[in-house]
Order: C-alpha cells, then sequence, then structure tokens
C-alpha cells in the first residue's frame, strides 16, 4: 500500500493506537488530518509528524458533541482522503453500577453515534465523488466476546463491529472499503492505572498492535482480529460454553479490581 501523499484522518490521535499510527502513517509519507480533544496534545504531535516532510492538519473535537461531529466532516471532505481510521473511543473498566449515566451517555456518543455518523457520511461522500477510499473501525475483542465489568464498552464495540462487517458486505465490490479491526488490551494510557496491574500481561505493546492496524487497512477485509492469541481465543470462544469463558474472564478481572482495592487499603 502507497500512502506516500495521500491524505489520512485519524481520529483519536492524541494518544496510544492513535498517536503510534500517526507516527507510523507519517514515516510512510501519508499527509494526515489528526483528530482529538486536547489541542495542545494534537499541536505538539503536528509538529513532531512534520519532521517527516508530511503535511498535517489539526482538528481539535469532541467525538461526544454532535456539533463536532458536524464540523468534522465539514473539514474532511475537504481533503481528497484516501483513508478514515476512526479509533476514538472511551471504556470503563469496574462495576458497572459505578458507571454514572453522564459517563455512559458520553461512551455511547463517542463510540456508537459519533462513529457511525462520521462512516455513514463519509461512505455517501465517497460515493457521491467516485473516490477509492478505506474506513476503519477500530472496535475491540471485547465487542467479539463480551467482558464482565466492561459490560457498558463491550456494547458499545458489539454495535461497531456488527454495523462496521454488515457494511464492509454492503460495499463489495465497491471502491469503498470498511474494515473492523478488533484489538485486544493494548498498553496504552487507557490501561495505566491500578485496576489494570494484574491485567498487565494480557496487554499488547502499542507499537506492534498500530503494525497490524496498519496491515488491516490494507487489507481491506471486513473483520481483522489482532493477534494470534486473539484469533485463537475467538475460535475456541466458538466451541466452549459461553457461560464458562465469560466466567473465567470474569474471575480475572474480579480479582483485578480486588488487588487495587486491597493496594488502596494499605
Amino acid at each position: 500500500m502507497n500512502l506516500k501523499g495521500q491524505w489520512i484522518w485519524v481520529t483519536g490521535a492524541s494518544s496510544g493506537l492513535g498517536l503510534e499510527l500517526c507516527k507510523k502513517l507519517a514515516k510512510l509519507g501519508a499527509n494526515l488530518l489528526i483528530t482529538a480533544r486536547r489541542a495542545d496534545r494534537l499541536e505538539s504531535l503536528a509538529t513532531e509528524l512534520r519532521a517527516s516532510a508530511v503535511e498535517v492538519k489539526v482538528l481539535a473535537a469532541d467525538m461526544s458533541r454532535s456539533e463536532d461531529v458536524e464540523r468534522m466532516l465539514d473539514v474532511a471532505k475537504t481533503l481528497p482522503l484516501a483513508a478514515v481510521i476512526l479509533n476514538a473511543g472511551v471504556t470503563h473498566f469496574g462495576h458497572h453500577h459505578e458507571l454514572e449515566w453522564s459517563a455512559f451517555d458520553t461512551m455511547l456518543r463517542t463510540n456508537v453515534i459519533g462513529t457511525t455518523r462520521l462512516t455513514s457520511e463519509l461512505v455517501k461522500h465517497f460515493q457521491a465523488t467516485n473516490a477509492s477510499a478505506r474506513i476503519m473501525l477500530v472496535t475491540s475483542m471485547a465487542g467479539l466476546m463480551p467482558v464482565p465489568f466492561q459490560a457498558a464498552y463491550s456494547g458499545t464495540k458489539a454495535f461497531l463491529t456488527a454495523f462496521g462487517t454488515a457494511l464492509a458486505h454492503e460495499l463489495r465490490g465497491s471502491n469503498i472499503s470498511v474494515t473492523v479491526f478488533a484489538p485486544g488490551g493494548i498498553a496504552t494510557e487507557m490501561t495505566s492505572g491500578d485496576r489494570f496491574e494484574t491485567l498487565r500481561g494480557w496487554l499488547a505493546p502499542v507499537e506492534s498492535v498500530a503494525l497490524e492496524a496498519l496491515a488491516a487497512l490494507e487489507s481491506r477485509q471486513p473483520l481483522y482480529v489482532q493477534g494470534f492469541m486473539n484469533r485463537l481465543g475467538l475460535f475456541a470462544f466458538r466451541f466452549l460454553p459461553r457461560n464458562l469463558v465469560m466466567g473465567q474472564v470474569g474471575k480475572q478481572y474480579r480479582a483485578a479490581l480486588a488487588a487495587e482495592l486491597a493496594g488502596k487499603k494499605k
């Protein structure tokens, strides 16, 4: 996939997987439209990326705000985008009753409504302009194998997985592809807290996940599951009793929460 001089839009670009993807794409010569809530981080990233002699446009916006989503679309439609990586997302790890509705609402607006709105409008735009473009939705293994203590997050990612893969098959044979990229846990800022301490061994390095994400973008596959162990686990999930698998995962997450609580009491 030759990306030199091509415009690619990355949401959630200020940290984690989005940040790493931007760095790798710039080294491949891609021009970048970078989006996230934190303008200061975006400006700092843009300065770093421009050292690779690529063009970078900064667009600070909040995916949970409908007015910001519309503003992002207005800007994106002015560029000859070759690819869009919709990576922005928020999560909650803990007992579901601890999740305030306002935070759940923000998660729904970011992970589901904002991402779906962008995808839908971009597909229409690419069809109207007869563009050849790739859209990648970054979801999660939690959208394929529901995770206790991440119930809300699992639900949002399950929606995106179903929506994205169905749309991908609908668009087959056209110049537009949709790929759902489903990584497992990633060692990023989002997973740096004490609650993830006992789960740290499950987390993949962000650099290797970013490389697989680029492979997924190139492949144009409707669904790309990151990591051999994740693919193996998903295969096993089809044959093992669903409640058994979720029960084992739940035990690991429950233990992680208990370990965090014990640490606070010391």
